[in-house]
């Protein structure tokens, strides 16, 4: 017997089946009519497709899987808020984080997924378009094998689609509408068509993002249009010295020798550049001095009310904020400071240190689900990474109390006035994942040396009231379930 023979005709065959196969997914033979003929009556279809096979599903999806977080060690905020009023509270803390996440587009993050292999060409990122306007999609098309018909299917939910300059013959269902059905027997005419596929919007917001179902046969793609009112610039002229482009900002209470010595100080080394201090003092004194705005608050309003007045009139780029008991020395270097803020245009905040103290944190946060409410810790000395270019720079969380920041990014965070005496970790929490924020060596004030001062620690530590308070403010403002400083 020839088993030579019969190994080659069987290696013939089993070529040949393979070619069949890949001729039926790919698209060249279309054997359904046949199939239809041949079976019984109510027989299903074999499905060749990749979608059947694998069973894909692109999304889109939540983008993060949230759940409880611990407050193992933690003592919960929510322990800080009366008995009487928690249910109350609670109830309105979940409808304003409900409104949080609509307003902020925390919804708009959704996970979607590619298909393997897919012949659909679409734009996957920077699409941007104005609300209610029409605008063409760019790069839509189809790649596929020879078909005796080519259709597919689009459809949004916050707007409408239509072929621009459709003619006569042209196969096109839904113009207009949220969803549109282009068919065509040429492959080339299809990606014309498609060419010229608008979308426009129908729901006004000045930012949001609408979803397009692009689909062919069993395949499916999803992708994001961003719908986006533009923005105008708003910029600060640097001029052409320190003096223009900085403002020192303090903010003081009962304590005149130490802004005194401060200011002196200040002058010594800029003696041009701006001062602006905020003063709730109970009995104000009169501070003056060459471009020098001494504002007056009404008594007792607290340290974060005051950041915020004097922050308020600042009209130069940055601004240097500085304790009112500090003192400027050699190593008091607001140039380089600048240097580091325009060659990292990224950056907002930028700080040094007091004394030998470059205190610097770390916030881990974890958001926990949605009805609990995250969870905080600050960390004490951990940095992020280096700040590339600049040795001894790292980026961090938080910084001391002795920073450069650019004046339309703290008042984009702003200063909750709520908290009167013990604030500082506060903005930085208010500004995390907004603000990028840096510690540097080299760059110091000095503290001035303590004086006896009864009725200003009376005001400075306050009883455990007041940090009560603030968790109960965390609690709610920040939906933190627990937090540790």
């Amino acid at each position: 017997m020839n088993y030579s023979f019969f190994f080659k005709l069987f290696l013939t065959g089993l070529c040949f089946t393979a070619l069949g196969i890949y001729s039926i997914q790919s698209g060249f033979l279309d054997i359904t009519d046949d199939i239809r003929r041949l079976l019984p009556p109510g027989t299903g279809l074999l499905q060749f497709s990749k979608q059947r096979v694998y069973n894909h599903n692109i999304g889109p999806f939540p983008s993060k899987n949230r759940s409880s977080c611990s407050c193992k060690g933690y003592s919960l905020n929510a322990q800080n808020v009366p008995v009487d009023e928690l249910e109350d509270l609670q109830r309105r803390r979940s409808e304003e984080y409900r409104q949080y996440q609509l307003r902020m587009g925390t919804k708009m993050e959704s996970l979607i997924l590619a298909q393997p292999n897919s012949p659909l060409q679409y734009p996957i990122q920077g699409f941007v378009v104005e609300p209610l306007a029409k605008s063409v999609i760019p790069g839509l098309a189809l790649h596929a094998q020879k078909r005796r018909l080519y259709k597919v299917t689009l459809s949004v939910k916050k707007g409408v689609l239509s072929v621009e300059d459709v003619l006569d013959g042209d196969q096109v269902e839904g113009q207009g509408q949220s969803s549109l059905t282009i068919s065509s027997s040429s492959h080339t005419h299809l990606n014309d068509l498609l060419s010229r596929v608008t979308y426009t919007g129908t729901i006004y917001r000045v930012k949001t993002k609408d979803l397009v179902n692009f689909s062919f046969e069993s395949y499916e793609a999803i992708f994001p249009i961003v719908i986006k009112r533009s923005s105008v610039p708003v910029l600060y002229d640097p001029g052409t010295d320190i003096n223009s482009q900085v403002t020192i900002t303090t903010k003081t209470f009962l304590r005149y020798d130490e802004l005194n010595i401060l200011i002196n100080s200040i002058r010594q080394f800029y003696p041009q550049i701006k001062i602006i201090i905020a003063d709730d003092s109970l009995e104000p004194q009169n501070v003056t001095g060459y471009n020098l705005e001494h504002y007056i608050m009404p008594p007792a309003q607290g340290w974060f009310a005051g950041r915020n007045l004097a922050i308020s009139q600042v009209t130069t780029k940055y601004i240097l904020w500085v304790d009112d008991d500090y003192m400027f020395n050699n190593n008091t270097r607001i140039e380089s400071f600048v240097e580091i803020m325009e060659k990292v245009p990224e950056l907002d905040v930028v700080g040094g240190a007091v004394g030998r103290n470059q205190f610097f944190f770390h916030l881990q946060y974890e958001e926990g689900d949605e009805e609990e409410g995250g969870c905080l810790r600050r960390l004490h000395g951990r940095k992020n990474q280096p700040v590339p270019g600049f040795d001894g720079c790292f980026f961090v969380d938080g910084v001391v109390n002795y920073f450069l920041a650019r004046t339309d990014a703290v008042r984009r965070v702003g200063f909750d006035p709520f908290l009167k005496r013990v604030a500082h970790t506060e903005f930085f929490l208010d500004g995390l994942g907004d603000l990028l924020v840096a510690s540097c060596k080299g760059l110091s004030v000095d503290h001035q040396k303590k004086r006896r001062q009864g009725n200003y620690r009376r005001f400075r530590f306050p009883g455990r009231a007041d940090g009560r308070n603030k968790l109960a403010r965390h609690f709610f403002k920040n939906y933190l379930k627990c937090i540790r400083y």
